[in-house]
């Protein structure tokens, strides 16, 4: 009777609470790129062609999700083989000695109608800030393909290199001290 009643209390609070789902990032389908402008006339683009993500929810509107994401600093790309490797070096990213950045999210705050604010630690060049970033469900659909459940999210916002050593070297003349950054990404559920 103790192990019945035992078994009906667990299965009451896992359905109050929710089942957590894990989203894994489509590399295929998703992009991580940045933007600073260049002696203030002109925006350079790069982004990083390796790259892993996860969110992990248990409500369907992500109101509590949980972001994990790692970038392999290395796999920087700007499309110009000369700018990638000065961006390798002990000048910027120091990839022999932080091969990689990472973000992992604190809040998920649904702030309007597939709109959020996602606060988390972003660790940069060996130094970890908060940053705060806006993301937008551009909305869920099964993929025929997979026949899984797919999730696609725009993630946009702004940071300072000054804030994690980056580049400090060159002036804001020569590199705007605010980088943009963008990620479009799907998520796969399962």
């Amino acid at each position: 009777m103790k192990k019945t009643a035992l078994i009906v209390a667990v299965c009451t609070v896992l359905s109050l609470t929710g089942f957590a789902q894990t989203w894994t990032l489509d590399p295929a389908h998703s992009k991580l790129g940045f933007s600073v402008t260049h002696m203030m006339i002109s925006d350079v683009e790069g982004s990083f062609t390796s790259f892993n993500a996860k969110i992990t929810a248990s409500k369907d509107d992500f109101s509590d999700a949980v972001v994990e994401l790692t970038a392999d600093a290395g796999s920087v790309n700007t499309a110009n083989e000369k700018r990638d490797t000065h961006l390798k070096s002990e000048d910027f990213f120091d990839v022999a000695k932080y091969n990689s950045l990472t973000f992992k999210s604190k809040s998920f705050q649904k702030v309007g109608e597939n709109k959020y604010k996602v606060t988390g630690d972003l660790t940069l060049h060996g130094v970890t800030r908060p940053v705060t970033l806006d993301a937008t469900l551009r909305g869920t659909t099964v993929n025929p393909m997979t026949k899984k459940a797919t999730a696609g999210f725009k993630v946009t916002g702004t940071i300072k290199r000054s804030d994690f050593s980056f580049g400090s070297k060159f002036p804001n003349a020569m590199l705007s001290d605010e980088v943009a950054i963008t990620a479009n990404t799907e998520f796969v559920k399962g």
